[in-house]
């Protein structure tokens, strides 16, 4: 039995093929329509399986293909985020055979396969999956500067396996130590799902931060595109709860907040606190927003504002995140850019031992607030040629 699978959104499709063919299915998969219409001609699939909003050609424009143009009569599932009633309704009249819609289970999915065209030949035993197939697809950029002995590369491949839509990029940023090594390990047999770029000169976490999300920003199957510390500090479920704020809002920024309270496991160092709160009242007066806590490491941006906020390179190395929200401010004009940016509480937060950041550098962070307050103080931005740190995918 073949089934041929149409959707511009490679993250959806590949746990899908693994699935059917775990399960005995001949599948074929592809993210061009028109390419997706030529295979159907020299495959001649059992199945047709197509997402309904892709560029250029839509499912529909598909199911007209094949119903319509070749008169034929190949069993058609839609598989989508496409809900209007409208959408659901054109389907059915133009002959397609069943209507999902994301999200849905890899389970769901195999048994209307099953239901509709029948078992394979040689069916196979596999066990139940937990796996959902997302309406979204998200890029994680995830720095990384000496992590050899810190990265939880057990959390971070779990992760991914058990939850579809999600491409890592981790950027080594001139790493003295194992890392890029470490990193590479991690990548093997998970190539489409993630990515690891070289720096070879150490640039700071917001240079690599901001080349990540600008690379990022290429891969046209995502939806959003975010950035985690590689500590997990922040864990990937809860940087799962600021992917599903901004897919159901209208937010192009989520950024998490690491508020202490009632039910939430946040611990930060003693200290520390004393000078994050005089840290926050001075970004607050520069921004003129008022955030509760604009550094923590875990924020998801609609893909459309990643030029303007991470087109130029950072003034800062530390707090390049009060220099998004002023680009931000800068852009839209503060009014319409509140109205943009989402402050969401996390669940929880760990300090983690080994971080980079020093209390002195705590001290220093005071006076690039300064070169902040000094450098976008009602001016528009300088338009300088941005110098871009080498780099280069492994």
């Amino acid at each position: 039995m073949k089934v041929l699978a149409i959707d511009d959104q490679q993250l959806v499709l590949l746990p899908l093929q693994k699935r059917l063919a775990e399960l005995g299915y001949e599948v074929k998969i592809e993210t061009d329509a028109t390419k997706g219409l030529e295979l159907y001609e020299s495959f001649s699939p059992d199945l047709v399986i197509v997402d309904i909003n892709m560029p250029r050609i839509s499912g529909l424009e598909v199911v007209k293909h094949i119903r319509v143009t070749k008169n034929a009569q190949t069993p058609i599932m839609v598989l989508s985020g496409d809900t209007k009633d409208k959408t659901i309704t054109e389907g059915f009249e133009l002959g397609i055979n069943d209507y999902m819609k994301k999200p849905l289970s890899l389970n769901e999915i195999s048994a209307r396969v099953k239901r509709l065209i029948g078992a394979p030949e040689v069916q196979n035993t596999v066990e139940t999956s937990n796996v959902m197939i997302q309406e979204r697809c998200v890029g994680v950029v995830i720095p990384c500067y000496n992590e050899e002995e810190r990265l939880l590369s057990e959390e971070f491949l779990s992760y991914i396996d058990k939850n579809s839509g999600y491409h890592l990029c981790f950027v080594n940023d001139g790493s003295k130590d194992k890392t890029l090594e470490v990193l590479k390990d991690l990548q093997k047999g998970r190539e489409d799902f993630i990515t690891v770029y070289d720096c070879e000169k150490n640039g700071g976490k917001a240079e690599a931060v901001r080349l990540g999300m600008l690379y990022m920003a290429k891969k046209e199957d995502l939806d959003y595109i975010g950035f985690l510390d590689a500590d997990l500090s922040t864990d990937l479920a809860d940087f799962d709860d600021l992917v599903k704020t901004i897919e159901t809002s209208n937010f192009k920024i989520v950024s998490g907040s690491r508020i202490s309270r009632m039910g939430a496991n946040i611990t930060k160092e003693s200290a520390r606190k004393v000078i994050s709160m005089t840290i926050n009242f001075i970004i607050r007066k520069i921004l003129k927003m008022d955030f509760k806590d604009t550094q923590c490491g875990a924020k998801i941006f609609h893909k459309d504002v990643i030029e303007i906020a991470f087109g130029k390179k950072f003034v800062t190395q530390w707090i390049f995140d009060v220099e998004i929200f002023k680009r931000m401010s800068i852009h839209f004009g503060l009014k319409e850019a509140k109205a943009m940016l989402c402050e969401q509480p996390l669940k929880r937060w760990i300090h983690a031992d080994g971080s980079k950041l020093s209390m002195k550098d705590s001290v220093k962070i005071v006076f690039q607030l300064g070169q902040i307050a000094w450098i976008y103080g009602g001016k528009k931005e300088s338009k300088k040629e941005t110098v871009h740190t080498q780099l280069k995918v492994v």
